[in-house]
């Protein structure tokens, strides 16, 4: 709701945002980020978050976060809690390591984003915190400067975690951002591996990576065959892949790996993610409505692996469209008028044995 629609037409009206919130919460998604309280002169998509906030019907075992960037976001996101969330609380500091993002994008230098560490730190022990987080935003390269290395990022975490322990609190919470869409799957586990294995009280990663370049559902691949027991992911994703940054010079094709694919690469992998992807399938047709054009993941094009009770009709036409694919959720009436040659029934052994064990079981 934040990172998809900060791209998309700022004329959507508030119902249809409202509508897409709450199709969403009603998915078994558990973490939503339904907006950010910016300037609406710069983002112009959420000049009426206070009205989808205000409008909305949240449901009580979802946790509803928005983003704030300064202190006059922080305050009017302030009066919206409840229903939104400050999801773990938990104090931060955080640097770009591409000073040229950082300036597009929040009218920052990277010199002036340390600068805040201390002021940051120094109100976070007066408030009584025992953890905290630290990120790194453009993390793996940018679009103006070239390629970071590991070494780079493993520093400017390092000089956060030693300010916070300094001050006699824990980091337990990493966050990697790429919002250029330079991760590539090695890197962001070696980046991995080198966390865990110096900061072992780190619990959480925190991992924003974009699609840009189609690389992001494999460097989350990465990162979760690398984690272990001990941690807890965060991965955003975005429904249909939605998703853009005006800053970084990709525009909508920055895009987040689509919601449904992730959660049906989940699924498969074995995680229970308590989410139906169905629902999430009817929501991303409902987001295309909405936005008014196609969106770019492919569980909502193709439809998930097909359980035994879903395999095709093995004399079903040609199938040529991305319309007549949709048979997967709207059945025959997508397919009426293919093109078919089958003059007899296709008949399979192999097909017979599945539905015979289905009936069996």
């Amino acid at each position: 709701m934040r990172e998809g629609l900060q791209i998309e037409n700022p004329d959507i009206k508030v119902a249809d945002r409202i509508r897409l919130l709450e199709a969403l919460s009603d998915t078994g998604l558990k973490r939503i980020v339904a907006g950010s309280f910016v300037s609406p002169k710069w983002t112009p998509q959420m000049a009426k978050i206070d009205e989808v906030i205000e409008g909305f019907t949240p449901r009580p075992d979802v946790i509803y976060t928005a983003l704030a960037l300064n202190e006059k976001g922080v305050e009017r996101r302030a009066r919206y809690i409840p229903p939104l969330s400050l999801d773990d609380g938990l104090p931060s500091t955080n640097v770009h390591v591409c000073d040229v993002f950082a300036q597009r994008n929040t009218n920052r230098s990277r010199e002036q984003e340390i600068a805040s560490w201390p002021g940051r730190i120094a109100a976070a022990v007066v408030a009584g915190a025992t953890e905290a987080q630290v990120g790194i935003g453009a993390a793996w390269g940018s679009n103006w400067l070239g390629r970071f290395s590991h070494e780079e990022r493993m520093d400017l975490l390092a000089r956060q975690v030693a300010m916070w322990e300094a001050a006699g609190v824990t980091v337990t919470k990493v966050s990697l951002a790429d919002p250029m869409g330079w991760n590539v799957p090695h890197e962001v586990e070696q980046d991995l591996r080198g966390i865990m294995s110096r900061w072992p009280t780190v619990q959480k990663f925190h991992l924003h990576l974009h699609n840009t370049r189609g690389v992001a559902p494999i460097s989350i691949y990465a990162a979760l065959r690398t984690l272990d027991q001990r941690h807890t992911a965060i991965v955003d994703a975005s429904i249909g892949g939605m998703a853009g940054c005006p800053y970084c010079g990709n525009g909508r094709a920055a895009t987040l790996t689509p919601t449904e694919d992730l959660v049906h690469l989940l699924d498969s992998l074995g995680y229970a993610t308590g989410v139906d992807l169905d629902r999430l399938i009817e929501v991303v047709v409902l987001a295309e409505e909405i936005v008014g054009h196609p969106l770019y993941g492919h569980v909502s094009k193709a439809g998930a692996r097909p359980r035994t009770d879903q395999l095709y009709a093995m004399d079903m036409p040609f199938i040529e469209t991305l319309e007549q694919a949709q048979h997967f959720r709207l059945g025959r009436s997508a397919w009426e008028g293919a093109l078919s040659p089958w003059k007899e029934p296709i008949r399979s052994p192999a097909r017979d044995a599945v539905a015979s064990a289905e009936r069996s079981d």
